[in-house]
């Protein structure tokens, strides 16, 4: 070893030894805080000001990516101290939604793999678990219609969002892809891999395609089938023990999925909001355009707007609506008032910090 290279790792050294202890005071303040939190452990404004203000401050050579990685991790083990949490998502293990729960809570927390997103609502509507992450839209293939309509029935409130790029994998127990004869995966990853598929696997139509109700639910099947193949994340062929065949085939290589964070709770603003909510209107001329008008009058941004079925009546479709800003904001606040007025129905479904 060099001269110069064990100084340098002795500095490395000496400042490991020194954010030890920083880690660990920052760990005994957070125990402090929580005793003041009256039992509401997960602040999801809070967390959201903390990374955002890290993001400012990141001098680099570590990109932003990595400092919000890196400090998600250090509040999940800082906020464990205070009370354990239990996140539902969508299972198998191995699925998007169980990578959408580490990169909002990170990895120190309790999870629950549920069967279906209606297990999610219900283990959260129940007391069982603390929190509920569920898939709600995809930028490639648009709205997940289930979430949608659970959000319309439930009372919970929507505490928080997540975005997590998608990165769709073809995994197999071997790398001949003469040899497959069926492919397993969710509808959606199908749509969203068409292209590379109709290109790469010429003998596509001999392929039988199965739908199957999660990717790791694609992966675990293919993993009992040496003539299978899956469409899944890279997690999945780790949990599966999976050959990536081929990475990435994805058509759109900004595919991205969102997800809710749902919950009981409240959450306060953060500086950087988005507000969900669900309306209707008569079915008249120019209703529409009356029911969204004072958004341009307070000047309150846009960010989604969808129609779904209401499921009461024909015909009769409520509106899903993504808008800037929080409750607490005066323009958001005036504006939902006007709305309500006129609305024939109005749901909010919670202000939360806007995506990192």
């Amino acid at each position: 070893m060099t001269e110069q290279l064990k100084q340098l790792r002795d500095k490395i050294d000496s400042i490991d030894n020194e954010l030890l202890k920083l880690i660990n005071t920052r760990a005994e303040l957070a125990q402090q805080i929580g005793l003041q939190k009256n039992g509401v452990t997960y602040r999801p404004e809070r967390e959201s000001q903390v990374l955002t203000r890290l993001q400012q401050l990141n001098p680099g050579p570590l990109t932003n990516e990595r400092i919000i990685q890196l400090f998600t991790e250090i509040i999940s083990a800082c906020r464990a101290m205070e009370e354990p949490l239990t996140v539902a998502y969508l299972g198998p293990q191995g699925t998007f939604s169980e990578e959408a729960v580490t990169k909002r809570f990170g990895s120190t927390v309790a999870t629950l793999a549920c069967q279906s997103i209606d297990d999610v609502f219900r283990k959260v509507e129940s007391d069982t678990v603390s929190y509920g992450v569920v898939p709600v839209e995809n930028s490639t293939e648009g709205a997940v219609g289930r979430t949608m309509d659970l959000l319309l029935q439930t009372s919970l409130t929507v505490c928080g969002e997540i975005e997590l790029p998608v990165h769709q994998h073809l995994m197999a127990q071997q790398t001949d892809l003469t040899t497959i004869q069926k492919i397993y995966s969710h509808p959606q990853s199908f749509a969203q891999c068409l292209g590379w598929l109709n290109k790469h696997l010429p003998n596509l139509q001999d392929i039988s395609r199965i739908d199957t109700a999660s990717n790791a639910d694609a992966a675990r099947l293919a993993a009992a089938d040496k003539n299978a193949a899956a469409i899944a994340g890279k997690k999945a062929a780790d949990v599966f023990g999976l050959t990536i065949c081929a990475k990435n085939i994805e058509d759109d290589p900004n595919n991205t999925t969102r997800f809710l964070v749902i919950g009981t709770q409240q959450v306060s603003s953060s500086g950087r909001d988005k507000t969900s909510i669900i309306m209707s209107t008569s079915n008249r001329p120019g209703s529409i355009y009356e029911l969204l008008s004072p958004f341009a009058r307070y000047q309150v941004g846009m960010s989604r707007l969808e129609s779904r079925p209401s499921r009461k009546e024909l015909w009769e479709y409520v509106f899903f609506i993504d808008i800037e800003g929080h409750l607490e904001n005066e323009n958001v606040a005036k504006a939902l008032e006007e709305i309500r007025n006129k609305a024939t129905f109005l749901k909010i479904l919670g202000s939360y910090p806007a995506a990192q």
